[in-house]
């Protein structure tokens, strides 16, 4: 199912990047060198992300909890927007960043784009109901790779390759415009512009390079002197100018990073990267995380109880902690520190996810009661997470609950594109389920919608 879900994604994405204009998903690479799509889910980056992002956003007068961040895993440094008010941002990207306030200038820059309306041209090449579903399908399957909270279970590789294809750049006058208004919203956030003139340092180099081997961003957000210069300029003027990350951002950094090379890297790189000689929080991370990649999970789980000891309300230790224990075979076991990490942070939906998980994976139905409410908790947070629906039909069947466990498969199905199931399952819903109930009026929904979608198709 899992590699079914990742070929899908590819070819979602290579159909989609035929239709936008004024974006760039992903790579252009020469056939010999093409390779898989995956995305990233994960609790704790997204919610660095949107930290840092949300004060951005309501300075450009977009709702904060409208704008949608999704993480590609891929090595290369780009950020880009598509489709909206949606942002993907490159692991590789999120490694690379020295400093948080790098991150924060390009996020800045990015929301420009949308601020500026740059991607307004897309209406045209997305004209008609197929071109926004597909763009809902690549939003929507993307959550449903993500296996669970976790960056370890949200990776995945797929069977399909990207190929060769022709980027559209953004115009100069557009890159100018977004840049003039990161500017506006880091002055008035009180924030440093010196990060974003860092990374186009950083990238300074690459317009030297052959087209094939530079960085995407440098293709699509071209890197003029001029450019440069105004960013510069501003830097040199700005009164935040010097204004520092705060610790608490410094110390998200470093563990998005330290996770990320835990999850990304071999397990030699990674003890090479953080030896056992460094004893802080991020070194501790990426170790814990190595540990348990290579079946050492009993150990990864000690380097954890360590870090719980000096952060001992920390919610995202106590997921990785479950996570650990829930993929290592140990369900019964995971649920108490799931429980906490929920007990600490309750809105955010993945952590009641993976408690959930745990929940319909135990060895009896004691627990079946709570994931069915946590993971109905998590549907109203994040409706678009087709994982959410998965194992709501999963908790539904361990009740013997066949009416509502096929109305979520039927919702699941909805959301990765499998339209003609998701009416055949709405369907057989309607027929099980008590008329004029809510449930049944939405099998009722969920078979229009599906129908109304197919007849667009055709």
């Amino acid at each position: 199912m899992k590699d079914a879900g990742a070929k899908r994604l590819q070819n979602i994405y290579r159909h989609f990047s035929r239709l936008v204009a004024a974006t760039v998903l992903l790579l252009a690479l020469p056939l010999a060198n093409a390779h898989a799509i995956s995305f990233i889910r994960d609790a704790e980056i997204e919610h660095n992300i949107r930290t840092i992002g949300a004060p951005l956003f309501a300075m450009a007068g977009l709702e904060p909890a409208s704008v949608h961040v999704y993480i590609v895993n891929e090595p290369s440094l780009n950020a880009f927007v598509a489709g909206g008010q949606n942002i993907f941002i490159h692991t590789g990207l999120l490694m690379a960043a020295d400093t948080p306030n790098q991150l924060i200038g390009v996020i800045a820059h990015e929301t420009g784009h949308i601020s500026g309306g740059h991607l307004a041209r897309l209406q045209e090449a997305m004209r008609g109901a197929s071109a926004q579903n597909i763009l809902a399908m690549v939003l929507g399957t993307a959550a449903a790779v993500a296996g669970g909270g976790g960056a370890g279970q949200a990776i995945m590789g797929g069977g399909a390759q990207i190929t060769q294809r022709t980027l559209l750049k953004y115009s100069r006058i557009q890159e100018a415009s977004a840049d003039q208004a990161a500017f506006d919203y880091l002055d008035r956030t009180g924030q440093s512009s010196r990060g974003l003139l860092e990374f186009f340092e950083k990238l300074g180099d690459q317009e030297a390079l052959l087209t094939s081997n530079q960085d995407p961003y440098v293709r699509t957000h071209p890197l003029t002197r001029d450019r440069v210069d105004s960013v510069r300029a501003h830097v040199e003027t700005s009164p935040y100018a010097d204004v520092p990350d705060p610790p608490q951002l410094v110390a998200a950094h470093l563990r998005m990073q330290a996770k990320l090379y835990g999850y990304l890297r071999s397990a030699a790189q990674t003890y090479k990267r953080y030896p056992e000689s460094d004893n802080s929080i991020p070194a501790r991370y990426a170790r814990a995380i190595a540990l348990h990649r290579t079946q050492r999970t009993e150990e990864s789980i000690a380097v954890i109880d360590t870090m719980l000891a000096d952060l001992p309300d920390d919610p995202f230790l106590y997921e990785l902690k479950g996570q650990f224990l829930f993929e290592s075979g140990q369900p019964d076991a995971a649920i108490a520190p799931y429980t906490r990490s929920v007990e600490l942070m309750p809105y955010e939906p993945l952590l009641r996810v993976g408690l959930a998980q745990a929940q319909v994976s135990a060895r009896d139905d004691a627990h079946i009661d709570d994931a069915v409410i946590n993971l109905r908790q998590a549907a109203r947070q994040d409706p678009t997470d087709p994982s959410i629906w998965r194992w709501l039909a999963m908790a539904y069947g361990r009740k013997d609950d066949i009416p509502m466990a096929t109305l979520a498969t039927a919702e699941r199905y909805m959301l990765i594109g499998r339209t003609r199931d998701a009416m055949i399952q709405a369907a057989r819903a309607e027929e099980m389920l008590t008329p004029g109930t809510p449930s049944h009026l939405h099998a009722l929904d969920i078979r229009n919608a599906a129908e109304a979608r197919l007849r667009d198709k055709n």
